[in-house]
């Protein structure tokens, strides 16, 4: 077999980067905005007063050393080193202060970043590997949020700073200073030359990362399948490949990165030796002194400096706006299921479910459901049966509005699902699913997690209840064991058990059971049968289990497939009746013998 030496194509960006993204992420900026004027006055006044320096300088040469005077030339001394003290004084004041802004910058884009992360359908979840999900919310947001702070302020000190030495350069000599604006021309052809190009390399290695990234999550998340099925070598080679396209991506980007530098210094030479070649030969003719050529030359090292650093801010601003780009495509991605306008609160369920002519895919031209209609009563079990992919897991993701449906209506008690708000909603429902997720921590806390105000012995009841209790107390800790990331000292079975109780704790009323105790033993599964019957009790639910033996007591069987519900009824009316049901219990049975 081939070796896949792809593992997911590219990512493009719909649409190029324009100032508007900027523009939208003033709304950053706006709450530090009086820090960053701060340091902005600050770093201008630095700046003024280190350009006194090569003024200074031409006196020491034009006056005081000719005139040998020394008093002047200390004083002239003694006045440089001052401006130097506060101009550093200015600058280390004003690093603190963006230190500071760039943080909370951080710490702003990420929060929102993750509060819309956790608004987004499970149909965005579903189509993204989770790595490249990642790397947006940690490593893009670092990126930027040195260009948002220090890269504006920066650009405006620089700007600011290029017409200070201006205005200073012309007050020592007009001519030769239009010798030092001279070079500006040339170094603008230059800059438009490369700006494009960066811009594309850059991207490119937005991707590249992300790709990377995405493949590497999914590897640490799926080692022990790896080693599994003795696919280390392969997946390294697939890791080596996407780690070479990196490599490539970021030495073509650096390529035209490091030409930046490079080309304003050759500029900024060039310029510094005409002043020397228009000041002695040209212009010269015993007009122009030393020191003001000095001075001159001064002003144009300082001149091209802020014109190098807009360089490097430009470089860096290049660098990170795919970054930026990326960070506000999440922030676009629209929350499809959301509350409506007008939405109200849920009142206290009864638990009569209803779906009124629901149409349903997750494909725009893959229907899963197909104008389906029943009704369930208060208080019923329902058991879902059929063949894998039928729609079972697909009707109660339906009735807790994990997604929209095509057309139709879900209805609880009467009330559309959609005109009500989510989290009263989903606050009384309670779903198991057969992944059962658990998070880091205690399994106290993840235990409290559907019910923040539980008391340690609410939590004891319903880990008896469901029989996690035993096995809890095993444990050094108890129930203050830490269970480390997705539960990585739990057996399967043990994950769900301390499912169960947290779903119980949370006293539902409305109960969905996905395949929740296909990881638990039979015997294990015989002892919670009591704790069941008390959860179900008085209590919706709708139970899915390929283990019909489970679900022969529910109120109500459907056996789901084609788009609907083909068949209805108790275990006995489907057995009597020798239909799909029936054929697919005898089956299984037959398999168990």
């Amino acid at each position: 077999m081939a070796r896949r030496n792809t593992y997911r194509e590219d990512e493009v960006l719909e649409t190029p980067f324009d100032f508007h993204h900027l523009l939208r992420a003033s709304v950053y900026i706006k709450k530090y905005l009086n820090k960053m004027i701060l340091a902005l006055a600050l770093s201008a006044m630095g700046g003024i007063t280190a350009l006194f320096g090569p003024m200074l300088t031409q006196r020491a040469l034009d006056e005081a050393i000719p005139d040998e005077d020394t008093r002047m030339l200390f004083i002239l001394v003694g006045v440089l080193i001052l401006t130097y003290m506060i101009s550093v004084i200015f600058t280390t004041t004003r690093s603190r202060i963006m230190v500071n802004v760039s943080q909370s910058i951080i710490y702003d884009i990420r929060k929102d970043l993750f509060a819309h992360l956790q608004k987004l359908p499970f149909q965005y979840y579903d189509d993204r590997p989770h790595g490249k999900i990642l790397i947006r919310v940690v490593n893009y947001v670092n990126s930027v949020s040195d260009m948002l702070s220090n890269g504006l302020i920066n650009v405006v000190l620089e700007i600011l700073n290029l017409i200070f030495i201006v205005v200073f350069m012309f007050c020592v000599d007009v001519k030769l200073s239009l010798v030092v604006l001279a070079g500006v021309p040339v170094l603008m052809v230059f800059l438009f030359w490369i700006k494009r190009r960066q811009r594309k390399a850059w991207q490119q290695v937005s991707n590249k990362n992300s790709n990377l990234n995405a493949y590497l999550q999914e590897n640490i998340v799926g080692a022990k399948i790896t080693q599994i099925f003795a696919r280390e070598q392969e997946n390294a080679e697939t890791f080596a490949l996407l780690s070479d396209r990196c490599r490539r991506a970021w030495m073509n980007a650096v390529k035209y990165s490091n030409l930046v530098w490079p080309g304003i210094d050759n500029i900024s030479v060039w310029v510094r030796a005409a002043i020397f070649i228009f000041g002695l030969v040209i212009f010269g003719q015993g007009n122009t002194s030393l020191g003001v050529i000095v001075a001159i030359s001064s002003y144009a090292s300082r001149f091209w400096q802020p014109i190098m650093n807009l360089g490097n801010i430009f470089n860096n601003f290049i660098n990170n706006i795919a970054y930026l780009e990326r960070i506000f495509e999440t922030l676009d991605e629209p929350v499809v299921v959301d509350d409506a306008e007008d939405a109200m609160e849920m009142p206290a369920i009864r638990g009569e479910v209803t779906f009124e002519n629901v149409t349903f895919g997750y494909e725009a031209d893959k229907e899963v459901l197909n104008n389906l209609s029943f009704t369930v009563k208060p208080g019923e079990s329902v058991a879902l049966v059929g063949p894998t992919g039928a729609g079972k897991s697909t009707i109660v993701n339906l009735i807790s509005r994990f997604y929209n449906v095509n057309s139709g209506r879900v209805l609880i008690d009467g009330q559309d699902i959609s005109k009500v708000t989510l989290h009263s909603l989903r606050s009384q429902m309670g779903i198991m699913l057969q992944d059962s997720f658990i998070f880091s921590g205690t399994i106290e806390d993840n235990i409290r997690y559907g019910k923040l105000d539980a008391t340690p012995e609410e939590i004891v009841k319903a880990s008896e209840t469901v029989c996690a209790d035993e096995f809890i107390r095993r444990f050094q800790e108890g129930y203050q064991t830490e269970v480390k990331e997705r539960g990585s000292l739990l057996s399967q079975g043990q994950k769900q058990l301390i499912s169960f109780a947290r779903t119980l704790l949370s006293d539902p009323s409305i109960l969905v059971l996905d395949e929740a105790t296909s990881s638990i033993d039979v015997q294990t599964e015989r002892a919670l049968q009591q704790g069941l019957n008390a959860m179900l009790q008085g209590r919706t639910s709708f139970i899915i289990a390929h283990r019909l033996s489970t679900i022969k007591n529910c109120d109500k069987i459907m056996y789901v497939d084609q788009g609907g519900i083909l068949e209805s009824g108790t275990h006995e009316e489907l057995m009597a009746k020798g239909g799909y049901y029936y054929h697919l219990y005898t089956a299984q049975m037959e398999d168990i013998a």
